[in-house]
């Protein structure tokens, strides 16, 4: 049978509804110096910041779900008009409480865009095309923070509501094109949908998660620190900082593609993962021994691509092996697991260079990508084109 063009329309509003919930979600650390002329203190403009994400951790499984039960075109819709909603209730709050409560509310709601949209891939492309559609659908958070970082600044010269009312207005717009465009696909009861029960009586999902979270040290610990160690270390300017590193999102944009094509090549998604863990490991001893020297600026531009290139693999492996019955509460797993320690990283991360330095605290988080290449299970048939069907067991070999 041949697939619907339909699919393309599909992933490409899936793609605007995740931007614009990423930028809400993921790009307020642009409002943090309006909100500081608005008298607040860094700590405190900071916590309203983090407000989406503490919200969004809250319900991702829920979302899934409800994905899983009603539908994605339904809990996309509903996601973002309920976080649009929110945002512009927050456009008339002056206090800090009441503003971070919103901010944390809409990130609940918005909190739809990572289970739905990766739903819908899942039940409109065919197995060899799926690496690809959710590296593609990947590049939505880069291009959500991209959103934020030239238009939140811009507009929020006097006071954070203009600011506020464009992520609402985009929040509301992607509801709108979904409940228009988007349609849901058949479900089917053959092949890798087939459902048998939970996927998760094997270890499978279990290990991918563990893997995928372990992941996101090196990519959160490059992503948060690469702009202050091109400062500190080798006296950039901050403007030239944010060039070189804009530089890095689009090649980590090209890299999600390319990590996408090849496992829609490979016929796999866990072997190309566990052979970029390995490289990540790599390159990231690389940057712990050049940290002192003028070479570690391409090695870091090099680490900021490479760590944020497993995301797809990961993510179309869980919802694949998951199946159409359980891919929303699993990618609600994924995405709980992996923003919990990206939560962490920061903070811990930004203990460690503080006591020890940039080199050393590099090199201590080679355990983690070297732990998720252990961990990442893989098909024991590496010729096989088929992705894993839901409740069939996977060894991992060493």
């Amino acid at each position: 049978m041949q697939p619907s063009p339909r699919r393309w329309l599909v992933l490409a509003i899936g793609m605007i509804a995740m931007t614009s919930g990423c930028a809400f979600q993921f790009g307020l650390a642009y409002l943090i110096p309006a909100l500081r002329a608005d008298g607040l203190s860094l700590a405190t403009a900071g916590l309203i910041a983090a407000a989406p994400t503490a919200g969004l951790l809250t319900t991702l499984i829920a979302w899934g779900a409800a994905a899983d039960r009603w539908g994605e075109r339904l809990v996309l819709s509903a996601g973002l008009a309920g976080s649009g909603a929110i945002l512009l209730v927050a456009t008339r709050m002056h206090d800090p409480v009441r503003l971070g409560l919103c901010f944390l509310l809409a990130g609940a709601a918005g909190a739809a865009v990572h289970a739905s949209s990766g739903r819908l891939i899942m039940g409109w492309f065919r197995a060899e095309e799926r690496g690809l559609a959710m590296g593609l659908r990947q590049t939505a958070q880069p291009a959500g923070v991209a959103v934020a970082a030239v238009a939140l600044p811009a507009l929020s010269g006097s006071g954070v509501a203009p600011a506020i009312l464009l992520l609402a207005v985009l929040s509301l717009a992607s509801a709108g094109l979904v409940a228009v465009l988007v349609r849901d696909p058949a479900r089917v009861t053959t092949g890798d949908a087939a459902r048998t029960g939970s996927p998760y009586r094997t270890p499978v999902l279990w290990r991918v998660h563990a893997a995928s979270a372990l992941l996101i040290v090196p990519q959160f610990t490059v992503a948060t620190f690469a702009l202050v160690f091109l400062v500190d270390q080798h006296h950039f300017t901050a403007t030239a900082a944010g060039r070189v590193l804009a530089a890095g999102q689009i090649g980590g944009a090209v890299a999600r593609l390319a990590a996408g094509w090849w496992s829609d090549r490979a016929g796999s998604r866990l072997r190309p993962m566990r052979t970029v863990a390995l490289a990540i490991v790599a390159v990231v001893a690389l940057l712990a021994a050049t940290a002192p020297t003028g070479f570690s600026v391409a090695v870091l531009l090099a680490a900021a691509v490479l760590t944020v290139s497993p995301n797809g693999l990961a993510f179309t492996a869980v919802a694949e092996y998951a199946g159409r019955d359980w891919s929303g509460r699993a990618l609600g797993i994924q995405n709980t697991a992996q923003n919990a320690v990206g939560t962490a990283t920061p903070p811990a991360i930004g203990a460690l260079i503080g006591a020890i330095g940039y080199g050393p605290a590099f090199a201590t988080i080679l355990i983690f990508p070297l732990l998720a290449a252990a961990v990442i299970p893989v098909e024991p048939r590496p010729g096989t084109r088929r992705p894993v069907s839901p409740g069939t067991p996977v060894t991992a070999r060493a």
